[in-house]
């Protein structure tokens, strides 16, 4: 009987599934779009079948998008809280798993938590044990360390939903359907394309958009560094692509640091895996103890 390892990342839009042998060495990857929960699921399921043998086992690292319960001493341990993806709040992802997968091991994670392990063992953050991960995409999530050890709490960071301050020429209304103009409701993917009438990755370089992106992100790492004050920040996510908007932010936060934290902007760093943090960080979830 033979062991794989297998990663799942769940996103909001896309899932991503590898499987491994126990050495290590990736035998295959596929992504397709996230639908409604079962039917993602299954899609999942059926293609790890299909690349395994009858009789063989498997150890499943998780990468999810959220808000879900990631206690495993939890009555609701697996189940999505509350979240905008429609069809998904109270879906319980282990329990619908484990009908195709009884008795394997299964880590779930959050999907930013397991993106910064994913650095923290292979990318920007290796050697490092105090780090933050953020992915703006079409929310805006976050991954914390500290001391070695990745963060909770009673449910997991939700620093998308922090309050920042409005730029002083913007009216938008913001994009989160439970706050309106939290972090997440000015600065994800999401509010980038609703405040403009079109996708943040159509917009030119000099447009106002990454100026105003930016001060918003600048904001929100701000209150990072202030409550965690970690070695690193590291930025992923589609919206993190656009070229010059690392530097940018660099600048702002130096400039909203004033001089008072030891956190510089050179301390702001791009994901070094890109867009593979998470499926890798998925993986390791199952070389992690907590």
């Amino acid at each position: 009987m033979m062991t794989h390892v297998v990663g799942v990342e769940l996103g909001g839009t896309k899932t991503v599934v590898a499987i491994a042998n126990r050495d290590g060495i990736l035998l295959e990857e596929i992504r397709f779009p996230t639908v409604s929960p079962r039917e993602t699921v299954n899609q999942v399921c059926s293609w790890i079948k299909s690349k395994i043998t009858a009789g063989d086992a498997i150890e499943m690292g998780i990468a999810s998008f959220g808000p879900i319960r990631v206690d495993a001493h939890a009555d609701d341990y697996g189940r999505f809280l509350a979240t905008p993806k429609p069809g998904w709040s109270g879906f319980s992802l282990i329990d619908e798993i484990e009908k195709y997968f009884p008795k394997s091991r299964i880590e779930l994670e959050t999907d930013v938590n397991a993106a910064l392990l994913g650095e923290m063992r292979h990318g920007v953050a290796m050697g490092m044990r105090d780090a933050a991960y953020l992915t703006i995409g079409t929310g805006i999530g976050a991954g914390i360390c500290s001391n070695g050890s990745l963060v909770h709490g009673t449910l997991h960071p939700e620093m998308g939903h922090i309050r920042v301050s409005r730029h002083p020429d913007d009216t938008f209304a913001g994009t989160c359907p439970f706050h309106g103009d939290c972090w997440e409701g000015l600065a994800s993917g999401l509010a980038m394309e609703k405040r403009w009438g079109k996708p943040a990755h159509t917009l030119p370089n000099d447009h106002a958009g990454w100026d105003w992106q930016a001060w918003y992100l600048a904001q929100g790492i701000l209150s990072v560094v202030a409550i965690m004050s970690p070695e690193i920040v590291i930025l992923g996510g589609g919206v993190s692509q656009f070229p010059e908007l690392r530097d940018k932010t660099a600048h702002h936060l130096d400039v909203l640091s004033a001089g008072y934290f030891t956190f510089t902007g050179d301390d702001l760093q791009l994901a070094g895996l890109g867009q593979r943090a998470g499926i890798i960080g998925a993986m390791e979830l199952l070389n992690q103890t907590r």
